[in-house]
């Protein structure tokens, strides 16, 4: 009987954060093509925030779109895994391109995961300072009248992000 042992250490660096972010800013930049918002400035921070906390394990979901009322009227959300059980790499795309945004504005909210609540507040505001993103802590808006699909996967070295779009009727 032969038995063998494998070992599979991973690191996961600033350059496959920046990968994973860059796919999300695709989506991101595809919001701008068809509803006028973000900015292409926005985006570039918006993904380098993101990149530099899932380097460091931070970020437990992330979620763009544009809200009325508290409510989303369209979104894309993205749930990470870091277990490294997907090898799922998707083209970035395809993001809902007629929902009616009168109204309504361009909001992002970040989830912080497990990890970032084991950083003393000393660490956490030097991380903060660093980003090119400075938050204020508020609600997550609430589903507003349409649903939900899970439509993409993005990964890169074992973290992936998992999307959901919120779609209006």
């Amino acid at each position: 009987m032969n038995t063998f042992t494998r070992s599979n250490a991973t690191t996961f660096t600033i350059v496959h954060a920046r990968y994973l972010a860059s796919k999300i800013a695709a989506d991101m930049h595809l919001f701008a093509v068809y509803y006028g918002s973000p900015s292409e400035s926005r985006i570039r921070d918006l993904s380098e925030e993101l990149a530099e906390l899932l380097k460091g394990g931070y970020v437990a979901d992330y979620e763009f779109g544009f809200k009325k009322n508290d409510t989303w009227v369209v979104s894309c959300r993205y749930t990470i895994d870091e277990s490294g059980g997907t090898d799922s790499d998707d083209r970035s795309g395809r993001v809902v391109s007629t929902a009616d945004v009168t109204g309504a504005s361009f909001y992002t909210y970040l989830t912080k995961s497990w990890k970032w609540s084991q950083l003393n507040q000393r660490e956490r505001k030097a991380i903060e300072d660093s980003l090119p993103i400075q938050r204020t802590v508020n609600d997550r808006p609430g589903d507003g009248n349409g649903y939900r699909v899970s439509d993409k996967t993005y990964s890169s070295n074992g973290t992936s992000a998992s999307r959901s779009s919120f779609r209006p009727y």
